[in-house]
């Protein structure tokens, strides 16, 4: 048998409950729908931490965070140190260290094609994807979000923009689909870390606009509690707050999440019509539970507590799914 192509999709800040197939009912994902319909859902898989930089640390090298010394998100641009004022004395670095055996560095050596397509937040440009392992990095840098928006002019380091108004998950998948569709015999492990869906809240109109009018349908209440002025009743304010924190409904939100849907499927249409879809591990996952606590709580975790940022089932639990054709059975729940 041949090595397989591994595709590793790590998504930002997605909770456990924003796909289709893991109970949303207001979200729309198809592709991964079909996805896990074709391989392998794990119910109660968790991330490493509550926030991003820990958890790619611990992917990459297998290892705890505070054993990689990695423990909280790296401010690498010192806008506001995120371990300022600590409780305990806990490691906290602002890098993946070079001398840390990363994961693509192991499967190089195995003869595979190693590309890194997406965000990084693992350190300045001496830690870059480029000295851990990867062969091409395309979009890995020190930030944590798209500062400028996720619509071109990006001005990503290392990272060229595209025409104005290209729409930076779009991008990414173009980049994956180049580097799968000019790869030689060769096995290829792509390490594709979308930006998506962290903060800031972008999605096309086009998206957007479909659901809002399926809101609308549902009957779902778009008055955001922490908008709507002193005036409003605070019994009402407080409601509002309960049904935001348990119900999915932001429509901008859930274009993103549609957008990145649509292009996981491009990716999937990609390998079956170059004739390796049934020869690719296809892993799926996010680096911590959901934005429900702070930053706009677009999304909601319910029925788990909280969610990015705080040590309970909503911050730490996320969808994982893993389709490997012939190894891995359809349908399979662990």
């Amino acid at each position: 048998m041949n090595k397989p192509n591994i595709i590793f999709i790590l998504t930002d800040d997605l909770g456990w409950r924003d796909l289709g197939c893991y109970g949303s009912d207001f979200y729309e994902t198809p592709n991964l729908d079909r996805l896990a319909a074709e391989g392998l859902t794990f119910t109660d898989a968790y991330a490493s931490c509550p926030v991003c930089s820990p958890t790619r640390a611990s992917i990459l090298t297998g290892k705890y965070p505070a054993t990689v010394g990695v423990t909280d998100w790296i401010d690498s641009e010192k806008w506001v140190h995120p371990a300022r004022g600590k409780l305990i004395d806990a490691p906290y670095i602002d890098h993946l260290p070079l001398a840390e055996t990363c994961l693509a560095e192991a499967l190089k050596e195995g003869g595979y094609h190693t590309w890194h397509v997406g965000k990084w937040h693992l350190g300045q440009a001496e830690y870059y994807p480029q000295y851990q392992g990867f062969d091409i990095n395309r979009g890995g840098c020190q930030w944590g979000a798209p500062i400028h928006g996720y619509f071109s002019p990006y001005n990503i380091p290392n990272f060229e923009n595209g025409p104005e108004g290209e729409y930076l998950t779009d991008r990414l998948t173009d980049e994956a689909i180049q580097l799968i569709e000019n790869n030689d015999d060769q096995p290829f492990f792509l390490n594709l870390w979308y930006y998506t869906v962290h903060i800031p809240i972008q999605a096309k109109v086009e998206h957007i606009q479909k659901f809002k009018a399926k809101a609308q349908e549902m009957g779902i209440d778009q008055i955001d509690p922490f908008e709507i002025g002193e005036n409003f009743p605070t019994e009402h304010k407080q409601h509002l707050r309960v049904t935001r924190r348990t119900l999915q409904s932001d429509p901008v939100y859930a274009a993103m999440i549609y957008a990145l849907d649509e292009n996981l499927g491009r990716l999937l249409s990609t390998l079956e019509r170059i004739g390796q879809a049934d020869n690719t591990v296809f892993i799926f996952t996010s680096d911590n539970g959901g934005l429900a606590t702070a930053e706009g709580s677009p999304t909601s975790n319910a029925p788990l507590s909280e969610g990015k940022g705080w040590m309970y089932e909503g911050g730490t639990r996320e969808p994982l799914i893993i389709r490997w054709p012939g190894v891995v059975a359809p349908g399979t729940t662990c």
